[in-house]
């Protein structure tokens, strides 16, 4: 059976295969975001990715290294800064996201000829996932899947009580840190998909629509994971044949799916009460 036409291009495998890595990061790093109340970590730290990769252009290295340096400094500011600021976890975001674009207009603004490349990041760009971004996309994926694994029990604990956690004698400072330093990771691989400005909805839609129909926290994560594939997938197909950004429409996709999940939800309550209120008349 002969491959579609999308994946007799190299360029389009590897834009599939690096969709499906960030699929699968974008959701399991997500959740634990989202029940800790910090789902807007991801526009945070993109934009100080957006400023890494600027910066890695102004210098002629290897822009997604040095997003991925800029990423891991601001997860370290936030993790101290939220020792300061205990009570307003809101607030330590916004000074990050502040130092974050204050950094990045300024190193664009001394790339006005590199315009092109800026964008691509910006936005997502399928057709430029080269085969060392795939290189590092698949080890990086590989560690953070697996300190996920390894985490987990102590991960969960501190995402629904992280008093609890440490008066149980989990180093939470230390995990929160090293958390930290995966959603810097995740966001930084993930650029070449859905770009800066997309990334963050790519961890926390998708959760959103698992979240209102699991019945557990695995289960959570498990259909979190099975959502963003889907809209990853069929938003890298769709924007191939259909010509689109494919940041764009992958998170298009996601938000319709979510907006799907929360009608079937409602037709189902409202089908619920319906044969509720049904039922005894019938025996009447």
């Amino acid at each position: 059976m002969p491959l579609p036409e999308m994946l007799q291009f190299a360029f389009m495998q590897r834009a599939l295969i690096a969709g499906m890595i960030i699929g699968l990061l974008c959701p399991v790093i997500g959740i634990f975001l989202v029940l800790r109340r910090l789902s807007m970590i991801g526009d945070s730290l993109s934009h100080v990715a957006l400023a890494g990769v600027a910066s890695g252009i102004l210098a002629d290295t290897y822009p997604l290294g040095a997003a991925l340096v800029f990423t891991v400094l601001a997860a370290f500011a936030i993790e101290q800064l939220r020792k300061i600021y205990t009570e307003h976890a809101e607030l330590v975001l916004a000074i990050v996201l502040s130092a974050g674009i204050g950094t990045a207009v300024v190193l664009l603004s001394l790339a006005r000829g590199l315009t092109v490349d800026l964008f691509s990041y910006l936005f997502g760009s399928i057709t430029l996932v080269l085969p060392r971004d795939l290189q590092i996309m698949g080890v990086l994926g590989a560690v953070i899947l697996l300190s996920v694994r390894l985490l987990y029990r102590k991960l969960f604990y501190i995402a629904f009580n992280e008093e609890g956690a440490r008066v149980a004698g989990i180093p939470v400072h230390t995990i929160n840190l090293y958390f930290m330093v995966m959603a810097a990771a995740t966001i930084t691989i993930s650029m070449r998909i859905v770009g800066v400005l997309l990334v963050s909805s790519l961890m926390v839609v998708p959760v959103a629509s698992a979240l209102q129909i699991a019945g557990s926290f695995r289960q959570a994560m498990y259909l979190s994971v099975l959502y963003s594939q889907a809209a990853v997938i069929t938003g890298i197909f769709a924007s191939y044949y259909l010509e689109l950004a494919s940041g764009g429409t992958i998170v298009l996709l996601a938000v319709g799916m979510l907006l799907a999940t929360l009608g079937a939800k409602r037709i189902r309550k409202m089908l619920a009460q319906s044969r509720a209120r049904t039922t005894p008349s019938s025996h009447g």
